[in-house]
């Protein structure tokens, strides 16, 4: 069982370094998307700086890498009953490879994509719960940091609530949260001041 939790750990914080945004950017733009805008390889920043048009593939390669991560986990841990556990495991290990990522010098993204991507493998319920909660927020402040803070609370909260029965479970969810909140740090600082952009869809920045 030990070596089917180091192999999911191990896997799956590989496939975290394998950073959407760094990657589209580097093969359509060859561009580093670190060095515009905030300065984060995630998909907001993504967007803001070279549009919409090749999202997708952020969007299909930080889904893909967090499924298989999952799955890995679960299927690696099913044997002994764990599958869940495993689940959530996987989920861990991908988020701190994409938010931390050893290739790219510890420098990632925020992990909301990968966030919502764990919370539609795990219980498909509560994904539909903050889809409604992110973009209901959304629509009424523009502000994508402000409706990824409330939904990762939201997303912590929700399986810890629904999941009593399952400390692992709440443990590691809760884990993940508290990183993708921490990760908005900078964001909150400026929510509070009053010097965070709204987003728009038109908002791509000139290169430089």
């Amino acid at each position: 069982m030990l070596l089917a939790f180091i192999i999911t750990a191990v896997v799956g914080y590989l496939l975290g370094n394998l950073n959407g945004a760094i990657f589209t950017a580097r093969y359509f733009a060859h561009e580093d998307v670190r060095k515009k805008g905030s300065g984060n390889a995630g998909l907001t920043n993504f967007v803001r700086n070279f549009g919409t048009g090749k999202a997708i593939f952020v969007i299909l390669l930080d889904v893909g890498k967090t499924v298989a991560a999952c799955l890995l986990g679960g299927a690696l841990l099913a044997p002994y009953g764990l599958t869940a556990e495993g689940k959530v495991l996987g989920a861990l290990a991908v988020s701190l490879g994409h938010d931390f990522p050893a290739l790219f010098g510890f420098k990632g993204g925020k992990g909301i994509v990968c966030g919502a991507t764990i919370a539609a493998v795990l219980d498909w319920r509560v994904f539909a719960v903050l889809v409604v909660i992110f973009f209901a927020c959304f629509f009424i402040t523009r502000y994508v940091s402000l409706s990824s803070i409330l939904v990762s609370a939201s997303f912590g909260i929700g399986f810890v609530l629904r999941y009593r029965g399952n400390p692992s479970l709440q443990i590691g969810v809760a884990i993940i949260a508290i990183f993708a909140i921490w990760m908005h740090r900078e964001n909150i600082k400026r929510l509070l001041s009053g010097t965070e952009r709204k987003f728009s869809l038109g908002s791509k920045e000139k290169k430089q």
